[in-house]
């Protein structure tokens, strides 16, 4: 598809709607649900910013692997999602769980019930630092909710390479 015809609502579709983010090879892959990204550009190239906690399955794979696939489904999929996003890949095959099929694309994983992939190449990473919150924007009750138990985010960025789009003019 051609970048410069791809139309998205990304903020309904991220924080409403979710996303999967895949990624792995045929042998060893994990898919996670994600409400948390944002799209744009970078260095004049169209990139996708997603962010995962270090003591989650899939950051181990996203530090092995070059590229990642974000991909988003109807609402008859939302089981999927919330299971997917609820258990550990490090514990077994927790999309054997689904109905959704695996789509091994040349670069990265995505499942064949999406309507919009957008396979992704990693640029950048950074882990957020609490120290750089601005206090007007999250209160400390917001920042002890997120990070009082677990570690900080990493911040990842992916160059946009390829969308699958299968949408039927819904968007």
């Amino acid at each position: 598809m051609d970048l410069k015809d791809f139309n998205l609502a990304p903020f309904y579709l991220l924080d409403q709607e979710w996303a999967l983010l895949t990624v792995g090879k045929k042998q060893n892959m994990n898919t996670m649900t994600i409400s948390w990204g944002g799209f744009g550009t970078l260095w004049q190239k169209p990139v996708v910013t997603v962010y995962i906690r270090p003591s989650r399955y899939t950051y181990e794979l996203m530090e092995n692997h070059e590229y990642f696939t974000i991909s988003f489904y109807d609402k008859e999929y939302q089981r999927e999602l919330t299971l997917l996003g609820n258990n550990s890949g490090r514990d077994g095959n927790k999309i054997a769980f689904t109905k959704l099929t695996p789509d091994f694309l040349e670069l990265a994983p995505s499942f064949k019930e999406a309507n919009l992939t957008i396979v992704c190449k990693k640029i950048y990473f950074q882990d957020l630092n609490i120290k750089n919150i601005n206090q007007d924007s999250i209160s400390d009750i917001e920042i002890e909710h997120f990070y009082k138990k677990e570690p900080v985010h990493r911040m990842y960025i992916g160059e946009v390479i390829d969308i699958i789009d299968r949408r039927k003019g819904q968007l």
